[in-house]
């Protein structure tokens, strides 16, 4: 059973994006724990990305550099590379979403991390409810 009834955003502070011969991107960020599920990155076309990993994280990007926005914008697909120190722990390739505005709901809980809650009936079909009851004084 999924117990996590909130989704979490943390910035990632230093990452690398490279271009191979072919055009094709690549970004390395830090490791996350687990393995990604659906992963996408939506890209503002400006200085901001966000890699959504599963439903309940998700990493920004911030301050892309202007060389970059061009072949990131262009990118159907890219390969994310996640590091433990210098190590590989996984690759994956994500489809690149190319969006107005990037919105993070929810609340700053560090200057890196924002917490979005999940809603009543989010939680509740998570929970997996097949009854709920009222209780308190009648009304």
């Amino acid at each position: 059973m999924d117990t996590q009834y909130y989704t979490l955003i943390e910035k990632q502070d230093f990452y690398e994006i490279i271009e191979n011969k072919y055009g094709e991107l690549a970004i390395f960020i830090d490791a996350r724990e687990g393995a990604p599920v659906n992963p996408v990155l939506q890209f503002d076309g400006k200085k901001t990305a966000l890699l959504k990993r599963d439903e309940h994280l998700a990493v920004k990007l911030d301050d892309i550099d202007e060389e970059t926005k061009g072949p990131l914008a262009e990118a159907e697909f890219l390969l994310i590379v996640e590091l433990q120190g210098k190590m590989v722990e996984r690759t994956y390739a994500v489809p690149v979403e190319n969006v107005e505005e990037i919105v993070l709901e929810g609340k700053q809980t560090r200057a890196d991390e924002y917490v979005k809650a999940k809603t009543k009936e989010e939680v509740l079909a998570k929970f997996g409810a097949i009854k709920c009851w009222t209780n308190g004084p009648k009304k």
